[in-house]
């Protein structure tokens, strides 16, 4: 397959620089950071929101301050083979995409067949490499390096269903990964929270008949998708193990953080997860460009510690985040230091 020729043509450049075992001054082992200087390669034009300088801010306050140094370790990682993406994707969409890419010489174009995402040169590479971020993400959780791991990747994956590409998405990061965790590990029960403005139309469709994954999400509505109506509560045997949350436009982080109080952490005494994997879109903070809610820096370190409570009564710490949309960059640095200040507490 095309994929694995994929990341190997694309240039070599320097993963982020690491401080494997870099011990925590609480005593506290340090979070894993799953990122690729190649994810810069997927370029969707130069107006377009989902620009590599959107992860590179994050990235960068993260590497140049001494402070978070200690705290964090960075480990090379490899990009998700076929294998791995058949678990979720479909064979004929995974050839579509092939296909597709193997189109593009040049600049960029939309891949019309399957949605409103734009592909470049090396977009299906990058995106197959942010999968690849997810599951080693799922090592290191799983393996104890550390508790905590979190994939600063992009493009998003959310949106990406079993055989379409939206959204902005190509592959699902988040349900690659979950699969691989069930098939590597063995693990039972996953919950997925979703923070991300939109609503994770495509996760919710790959695991709505699951009852092995519990999907949660709360959501600006009305907004893209247009999907995440709370009577949307999963299939078959995967009824009741969906859980959506309208959050009206405008709104802070007050009306998520309820959710999480009051229905989800209900919902977890019965389902009680062995991992839990966080869709973690920062486009809901205030100011963003693509979506109408109001939360805060603060509010995002809130949220975090209200995920970790549910990680540490159900799951012995193990949390894997991975970004989705957030398309102001410094607002982007500003929330993932609240998440993982609140993190490390």
């Amino acid at each position: 397959m095309m994929l694995s020729l994929l990341v190997l043509s694309l240039p070599c450049m320097p993963a982020a620089a690491a401080q494997d075992g870099a011990p925590l001054i609480s005593g506290k082992p340090p979070i894993t950071m799953l990122y690729d200087a190649r994810f810069e390669a997927h370029d969707p034009g130069p107006e377009h929101p989902e620009q590599a300088g959107r992860v590179r801010a994050i990235v960068e306050r993260l590497q140049q301050s001494a402070a978070w140094q200690p705290l964090l370790r960075w480990p090379a990682f490899s990009a998700a083979t076929r294998a791995d993406l058949l678990r979720v994707h479909s064979a004929a969409y995974l050839d579509l995409l092939d296909t597709e890419q193997a189109g593009v010489h040049a600049g960029e174009h939309n891949l019309l067949s399957t949605g409103d995402t734009v592909i470049s040169p090396h977009s299906l590479a990058v995106a197959t490499l942010a999968s690849g971020a997810g599951m080693a993400g799922v090592d290191a959780v799983m393996s104890q390096p550390s508790a905590t791991a979190f994939a600063l990747v992009r493009p998003p994956g959310h949106h990406a269903t079993r055989d379409r590409g939206m959204g902005f998405c190509l592959t699902n990061h988040i349900a690659v990964a979950a699969r691989y965790a069930q098939q590597r590990y063995a693990i039972q029960r996953i919950l997925i929270i979703d923070i991300d403005v939109h609503h994770g139309n495509g996760t919710q469709a790959i695991f709505e008949a699951d009852n092995s994954v519990f999907y949660f999400s709360a959501h600006q509505h009305p907004l893209y998708p247009g999907s995440g109506r709370p009577a949307e509560r999963g299939v078959g045997a995967g009824l009741g193990y969906t859980m959506n949350i309208d959050v009206p436009p405008g709104s802070n982080e007050q009306v998520l953080l309820h959710a999480l109080d009051q229905q989800l952490a209900p919902a977890m005494q019965q389902f009680r997860p062995e991992l839990i994997l966080v869709s973690a879109g920062l486009d809901a903070h205030a100011g963003d460009r693509l979506g109408a809610l109001q939360y805060s820096d603060a509010g995002y370190g809130n949220i975090a510690t209200r995920i970790k409570q549910l990680a540490d009564a159900y799951a012995q710490g193990r949390m894997l985040w991975m970004l989705e949309g957030g398309y102001v960059p410094v607002q982007n640095a500003n929330a993932v230091e609240a998440i993982l200040a609140a993190l490390l507490r």
